[in-house]
């Protein structure tokens, strides 16, 4: 498992291998594990799969929980610098699945094995599936306001369950129907998020002026820290990223590659980090439905704001909070792409989310982060090294897929590597994504 050169060999595998890697065209809801020949999105396409797949709540959270900590101009260079390294990482560790079409689960066999695979997986796919609770229920309330607002009908828990089930039925229709989804909505993303932006400045702009441009802040470790807690909502893409760059059309050089990722994460994560920095430094409040719903007057616009909360949350949980561990299950378990992402959706049910929407949530979703960050650094970092270093980017793809081949079993080495680099992480808790990764990758 330590070989430092393997070659590319397309596979035509021997008759019995699990996951057949041989080219296949895809339709839609046809996922496989196998190398991705049929290359579904263009740049553009990409750049708005990414846009349109970013507009996370938990962005907000993370903007609502640095309030009286940063000013505003050091929270934007926070978020811009955050974004900065996130569009790096995700160039790095996506260029094995872009090279080869391989999605995550099988890229990280080099590193921990087939059977040592189900840890990295499971770090992966447990923050995905909480994400995937709490933004559902988050949209669920918008729902909830604006069935309430025009019906008169206010049931919280029967619009968390037709939501959810309009996502798991979304859900399965694999990246064709994702490709659409994000494309489509981005634009209507775009235009609310501006909106909402220059509406919070108008309504809270003199105690926004008062409250976060007129303090010092600091540009020492609490803002190293806000840089790292920006950048550890999308630590768990950045992780599985092969899973999106096998969909990627050939012939994207790096450079433009990690230009695609930044820009398309960081109109989102400047829009709704700062919304939720300004309206929770104005307010206190960081239940993002009261916070829209308080910074609109107009009930039109009120309600399409809603609406807009509703679908970011769709096109946020499908892409991000649905594929990777849907991949984990159909590689543990040799489920279906269909079934393995209708489990995940039931699974989000059992996350409790109503326990993490509340006033205080966002110190607690602060925890969340830095804690899963921490151990999803080390991770990266050993499949960094292990495709840079030790395999020099060259990768067999007939012993990927073997099963009693080179990649059997568990290789401690990058297990014991992810958790040497976790330790360090969680003593450094603030800035643990960025601890991780020397101590584990040395290691």
């Amino acid at each position: 498992m330590t070989s430092k050169t393997e070659t590319l060999h397309m596979p035509g595998l021997q008759a019995g291998a699990e996951h057949a890697a041989a080219p296949h065209t895809k339709g839609v809801g046809e996922e496989s594990l196998a190398p991705q020949q049929t290359r579904i999105m263009g740049k553009w396409s990409y750049l708005l799969a990414w846009f349109g797949g970013c507009v996370s709540i938990g962005t907000f959270a993370m903007g609502s929980s640095i309030v009286g900590t940063l000013n505003l101009l050091q929270a934007t260079m926070a978020i811009a610098i955050g974004c900065f390294v996130i569009g790096i990482a995700l160039a790095l560790n996506g260029a094995a699945g872009y090279k080869f079409g391989i999605p995550f689960v099988v890229q990280a066999r080099t590193a921990f094995g087939f059977a040592g695979t189900k840890f990295p997986g499971l770090v992966r796919a447990v923050p995905a599936i909480v994400w995937y609770g709490f933004q559902s229920w988050v949209g669920a309330g918008a729902l909830n306001a604006v069935s309430a607002s025009l019906f008169g009908f206010d049931n919280l828990v029967f619009w968390f369950v037709v939501f959810q089930l309009l996502q798991i039925a979304l859900s399965v229709l694999g990246f064709q129907g994702i490709k659409w989804l994000e494309n489509i909505g981005s634009g209507f993303i775009l235009v609310s998020l501006t909106y909402m932006f220059f509406s919070v400045i108008n309504k809270y702009g003199d105690v926004i002026t008062e409250k976060l441009v007129n303090i010092e802040g600091t540009w020492g470790l609490p803002f190293w820290g806000a840089t790292m807690l920006f950048l550890g909502i999308y630590s768990t893409m950045m992780l599985n990223v092969s899973d999106y760059s096998r969909e990627l059309e050939r012939g994207v050089k790096r450079g433009p590659l990690t230009t695609i990722y930044a820009m398309s994460i960081l109109p989102c994560t400047l829009f709704m980090g700062l919304i939720g920095l300004m309206v929770s430094g104005a307010t206190g409040v960081a239940d993002p439905i009261q916070v829209f719903s308080s910074a609109v007057d107009n009930k039109p616009l009120l309600i399409a704001t809603l609406l807009f909360i509703t679908f970011a949350q769709v096109t946020t949980n499908v892409l991000n909070n649905v594929v990777p561990p849907t991949y984990v299950l159909m590689d543990v378990f040799k489920l279906s792409f269909r079934s393995s992402a209708i489990i995940v959706g039931l699974l989000a049910f059992g996350t409790f989310p109503w326990e993490l929407v509340k006033d205080e949530s966002a110190a607690g979703l602060q925890v969340f982060v830095q804690t899963y960050s921490a151990f999803l650094g080390p991770i990266f970092a050993v499949l960094v090294v292990d495709y840079y270093i030790i395999r020099r980017r060259n990768l067999n793809l007939t012993k990927l897929y073997d099963e009693n081949g080179p990649y059997r079993g568990v290789n401690y080495a990058g297990i014991v590597a992810s958790l040497v680099g976790a330790g360090v992480a969680l003593s450094f808790s603030s800035v643990s994504w960025y601890a991780s990764l020397i101590p584990a990758g040395l290691t």
